[in-house]
């Protein structure tokens, strides 16, 4: 899973970057993107790991890339242009809008208003599918005047490419007239910007962390409010000296967390374990939805093909048992078929055979 941090100079995302990723000013590269790959924390991980003192735990995680914007100076554009691969390449986009006042920063367009920011940024990313829409258009309408064995599929390509491109001309993004299923793999080649998910993350400044959030979107998955300069400081810190600042300040849980959080959530994923041996205690992300064979082959394509069966238990029954041995006598393990929806939370040990 991969998640785009994007936004206008000056408005903090590298900032936002550092928070998020821990990685200190010195490690970045300017004007390059930045990527860091970000262990999720995960407080029902931790507890199994003290329950079954493995070697190894190893926890879900997210790769975040930082990308520069446009040349010091320009006021025009974020130069999402120039990285339209990466942004393609991504499931998430993070959008960092300016709330904080500060004379030491140049401000963007020479104002301070994040909601216009992310107008302004919202046309870009518009604009970016829009150009790549109407170029496949054109090749498709050419294609489809020759009798090929592709040509009903073209057909069906070229309708729903057009029923985009007739949202972004009216600026409403890909992912209100794309249906979930059929309609969203054929498009999900081209990568369109507003087709992902979006959180939106306003920076703001340290006078302003006990107010309210400044405005929230209505259209992105969520609105999350970031002093991302002292959130930057406090990743840096002690893991048990962070709760002293985070009081002091009036920071209730880092964005951190809550980022990661609502990525998960916007991309509808959920998490199983594995683990009860020596070796390992793992958290694996998969669709919310996804069988207890779907599952298997997250972990191996071997465990997919020869699945017998899960012995499943709960997160929150073994939890209140204490112990496998214990969840077992109170009848809280399962032994759960191939068809069996996952639920976030769920210890699985897969039997298979091959």
């Amino acid at each position: 899973m991969r998640v785009a941090i994007v936004g206008f100079p000056y408005s903090g995302k590298t900032t936002l970057f550092r928070a998020i990723s821990g990685v200190s000013q010195d490690h970045l590269k300017p004007v390059e993107e930045n990527l860091a790959t970000v262990k999720v924390p995960d407080p029902r991980l931790e507890w199994l790991e003290k329950l079954f003192k493995p070697r190894k735990r190893t926890e879900a995680s997210i790769d975040f890339v930082d990308l520069p914007g446009s040349a010091e100076g320009d006021r025009v554009q974020a130069g999402l242009a120039k990285h339209l691969p990466t942004l393609r390449q991504s499931n998430a986009l993070v959008v960092t809008v300016r709330a904080f006042p500060s004379e030491a920063v140049p401000m963007h367009g020479d104002r301070i208003d994040p909601e216009r920011d992310l107008a302004e940024l919202r046309e870009e990313m518009l604009l970016a599918d829009l150009l790549i829409c109407d170029s496949r258009i054109e090749k498709l309408e050419k294609a489809i005047t020759k009798p090929t064995k592709d040509r009903d599929q073209q057909k069906h390509e070229l309708d729903l490419l057009q029923k985009c491109r007739d949202a972004l001309e009216h600026e409403r993004p890909v992912r209100e007239v794309v249906q979930p299923g059929e309609q969203e793999r054929m498009l999900r080649s081209f990568g369109f910007l507003t087709q992902k998910p979006i959180i939106v993350a306003i920076n703001i400044g340290e006078e302003q962390i006990r107010d309210e959030v400044p405005f929230r979107d209505p259209d992105a998955a969520a609105t999350i409010a970031v002093c991302a300069e002292l959130e930057a400081e406090i990743i840096r810190m002690d893991r048990e000296d962070r709760p002293m600042f985070m009081e002091e300040y009036g920071i209730l849980s880092l964005a951190r967390e809550r980022i990661i959080r609502a990525c998960f959530d916007a991309l509808g994923l959920i998490v199983f374990f594995t683990g009860g041996g020596e070796n390992e205690v793992r958290a694996w992300p998969i669709p919310k939805g996804a069988t207890a064979a779907e599952a298997a082959g997250k972990i191996h394509s071997d465990l997919q093909r020869g699945f017998i069966r899960a012995e499943t238990v709960a997160f929150d029954d073994l939890y209140a048992a204490g112990s496998m041995r214990e969840a077992k006598a109170a009848g809280k393990v399962r032994l759960e078929p191939k068809n069996y929806v996952v639920q976030d939370g769920d210890l699985m040990t897969i039997k298979f055979n091959v």
